[in-house]
């Protein structure tokens, strides 16, 4: 990257900062302790992009053997980043246990079969580049089937409450709640597949473009992706409100924590 482009970019970053700060401010809107965190979000995410990218490349061009070794420290993040936002529902330790195991089943399932049907060649590259991107995935499908979770027992408290009276395990008497909190958390991935090249143009594909591949070689990566996270958030949530799906305890609302 040439000086100019790096201030290029440097300015074009600050201006769109610049704009989200300004409006959020305007409607009153406080994101973060000091209203900072769109800011310190990009900050950190530049800063952890130059080191993970000049880590990749002597992953990829000299280690391939480390690449286990970046997807286990991806996952350690996705999970400990999902884990904060479940602890409610039956405390951190469980939360993390239950984020742990889900993600690592989702992203074993998916990376097992791509490359186990030679849908990609099995090289550090293609195992990096669609194990961290489907290790995002299940961080969000953990943290929306949790919080849907949640957010249904708060509201549907009485009618899990009437099952238990009525004898049933608590498994049972949270079944329905949990299996709306599983469509609901599908609902991101499902949409953005249904409007892929309409709506949106995803990251993987504009990036294969970008680097020289052609448009279908492009767009066969990104449908792989976008199966990938449709079966890791599948099997994500569904491990997640399983897992977290019969507390012992209901979670009482915010104000009574």
């Amino acid at each position: 990257m040439t000086a100019d482009q790096l201030g290029r970019l440097l300015l074009g970053v600050a201006a769109l900062l610049a704009v989200a700060l300004v409006v959020l401010r305007a409607a009153g809107v406080t994101v973060g302790p000091r209203g900072t965190a769109p800011l310190t979000a990009v900050l950190r995410g530049g800063l952890q992009l130059a080191a993970v990218g000049l880590v990749l490349r002597g992953v990829l061009d000299h280690v391939p053997a480390l690449a286990a070794a970046v997807l286990a420290v991806m996952l350690a993040t996705a999970v400990w980043t999902a884990s904060r936002r479940l602890a409610p529902l039956q405390g951190l330790r469980a939360a993390r246990r239950a984020v742990a195991v889900a993600c690592a089943a989702g992203a074993v399932v998916v990376l097992g079969v791509v490359f186990s049907l030679g849908v990609l060649p099995f090289s550090a590259r293609y195992v990096v580049a669609l194990g961290g991107t489907v290790l995002g995935g299940t961080m969000t499908s953990a943290t929306l089937a949790g919080r849907h979770l949640l957010a249904g027992l708060l509201a549907r408290r009485e009618e899990v409450e009437g099952w238990l009276a009525l004898g049933a395990p608590p498994r049972r008497a949270v079944l329905d709640v949990a299996r709306a909190a599983v469509r609901e958390s599908l609902v991101p991935v499902l949409d953005q597949t249904r409007t892929t090249g309409l709506v949106t143009l995803p990251g993987a594909f504009i990036g294969a473009l970008l680097g020289g591949a052609s448009p279908v070689q492009a767009a066969r990566f990104q449908l792989i992706v976008l199966a990938g996270l449709i079966c890791a958030g599948s099997v994500v949530a569904v491990l997640v409100t399983t897992l977290l799906g019969a507390p012992k305890v209901l979670p009482a609302p915010a104000e009574q924590r």
